[in-house]
């Protein structure tokens, strides 16, 4: 287990983390999420033992590794490093690339040479490359120069793998098959892994916990599906995933009267306090029902419609907010200027899950 411990990070007069507490648990996938500038790269490079801490303790498996007054570093630290530059060498074949760590890797070094090839030919093998393996890296595509990066890391054996936004070089598609890879490692090798990236689909995608920072802080710590149908903070509900915030009052503990609509009345479906605390109830677009305009219920009038395969996506302007409505291409269609109701599908979001 890796425990990070009221840990501050300051640069001058910058505060970059400010007393961050965060367990990682054996074997697990925790991605670190947050948009530029959070302070999720400066923890990276804490837990990779790059730089000590303002304040706090980082203890791995009970040692101590980082305080104020002392730091152990990286290469006294069974870990492993994918960064997002590749940092491959030029005059290294992809072969010679995975060799290197098992010579000079402090936790991953072995001596005998058979035992070195079976573990080389392994991690080729689990990455697809194994009939790359006398290629320089000037010969590879860049998911190949990504796969080699990987192996790289893996072979060692490491007990954590930091990971520090590594598909954000790749193209879409790319994106998509590193994901798998990353995944199926995972699962074979049971490493513990802690993966930055500001990219809000590869950490629902991917990851067993999701740590979501913003401005040098936690906002929030949960499993995928937590962080999406029951965000705790505003900074969550409206940047992993979109989402509606609405105005109105909590009339009773249980129940929400949106403003400008006195008759209606929308159950709690996990809302937090603190949302609650401000009068808001947050609505993802799926969880819209769009339909004809009805006597009860909150009226709106399309303002853009796109076409985006299985679903349309609609802007509906509703009183001094524009709201953003994902509605199935099997149910009926409305274009701009559609006169429209609106209600929520308190059934879309589910339970919450346990850890």
């Amino acid at each position: 287990m890796i425990k990070i411990k009221d840990i501050s990070k300051q640069f001058g007069n910058y505060t970059a983390l400010k007393n961050l507490n965060l367990e990682l648990y054996e074997k697990e996938f925790v991605a670190i999420l947050g948009p530029s500038g959070c302070g999720k790269t400066t923890l990276l490079k804490l837990l990779a033992g790059f730089m000590k801490p303002t304040s706090g303790n980082i203890i791995f498996n009970e040692e101590v590794v980082a305080n104020v007054n002392s730091i152990v570093p990286p290469e006294k630290r069974n870990i492993s490093m994918v960064f997002q530059s590749f940092a491959l060498w030029p005059h290294m074949t992809v072969e010679e690339h995975i060799f290197f760590p098992l010579k000079h890797h402090r936790y991953g070094k072995i001596r005998d040479k058979q035992e070195q090839a079976v573990r080389v030919k392994d991690a080729l093998e689990m990455v697809g490359l194994n009939h790359l393996k006398n290629r320089y890296p000037s010969e590879l595509s860049g998911g190949q120069k990504q796969r080699v990066a990987l192996a790289r890391a893996i072979v060692p054996r490491p007990a954590l793998l930091l990971m520090d936004e590594p598909l954000s070089a790749l193209d879409a598609e790319l994106r998509m098959e590193m994901r798998k890879e990353i995944q199926g490692i995972h699962r074979h090798l049971g490493t513990t892994i802690a993966y930055v990236t500001h990219d809000q689909g590869e950490a629902l995608a991917m990851a067993d916990r999701i740590v979501v920072m913003n401005k040098g802080e936690i906002e929030q710590v949960e499993t995928p599906e937590n962080i999406y149908t029951k965000p705790k903070t505003v900074f969550v509900s409206t940047f992993v995933g979109k989402s509606n915030l609405l105005k109105g009052n909590w009339v009773t503990k249980d129940s929400f009267v949106p403003t400008g609509f006195p008759l209606i009345s929308w159950p709690d479906i996990g809302i937090s306090e603190e949302l609650k605390d401000q009068n808001l109830y947050p609505v993802r677009p799926e969880q819209w029902i769009l339909d004809e305009p009805q006597k009860i219920g909150m009226k709106g009038k399309v303002h853009f419609a796109q076409f985006q395969g299985n679903e349309i996506h609609y802007s509906i302007l509703m009183n001094d907010q524009t709201l953003n409505v994902y509605s199935s291409v099997f149910t009926k269609r409305f274009k701009p200027g559609d006169a429209i109701s609106l209600s929520i599908n308190a059934n879309v979001t589910r339970p919450a899950l346990s850890y």
